[in-house]
């Protein structure tokens, strides 16, 4: 028998970020995004930098998520990232202070190793961004009956 479910872990260095049964999983693999269902064929891939996307009940969650590797079982998917963030914990304003940094060092290009962490650092704030937004906006669609993108609910057949 197939699982209806997944169980989701992240975990970075630092802290587990995420433990959830989910519906469905998106995670950002270094050649593209990968959609993973219940019962999907075991496999480990190597993460990009991305939002990961997964969805419960119908709610559509997001994260954050740059480099590390993901684990796929039929059941459960465990993600171990350098660094990630459910979109809840993000605070845009610092996210974009840490861009405008960052775009700042990257034009003083004061040194090579400078230069890669302040790539990596605009990098990291710009998921940050990318992602933060969706908290209030899922909310707010979902107050008004609509999806994350705005649409109306499908009419039911």
């Amino acid at each position: 028998m197939e699982p209806n479910k997944l169980t989701l872990e992240v975990v970075t260095p630092e802290r587990q970020v995420l433990h959830e049964d989910v519906d469905s999983i998106q995670l950002p693999g270094l050649d593209g995004y990968l959609g993973i269902l219940p019962g999907h064929a075991p496999m480990l891939t190597e993460l990009g930098a991305g939002v990961l996307r997964f969805e419960k009940g119908g709610e559509t969650r997001y994260a954050t998520a740059l480099g590390g590797f993901a684990e796929v079982l039929a059941d459960r998917v465990i993600v171990l990232a350098e660094r990630a963030e459910i979109a809840e914990e993000i605070d845009l304003g610092r996210a974009e202070a840490a861009r405008e940094r960052a775009l700042k060092r990257l034009q003083e290009k004061a040194g090579e190793v400078d230069f890669q962490r302040a790539q990596l650092a605009l990098q990291r704030s710009l998921m940050r961004i990318q992602v933060a937004p969706r908290v209030s906006m899922s909310r707010s669609t979902r107050a008004l009956g609509r999806d994350a993108a705005g649409h109306p609910p499908a009419a039911s057949k």
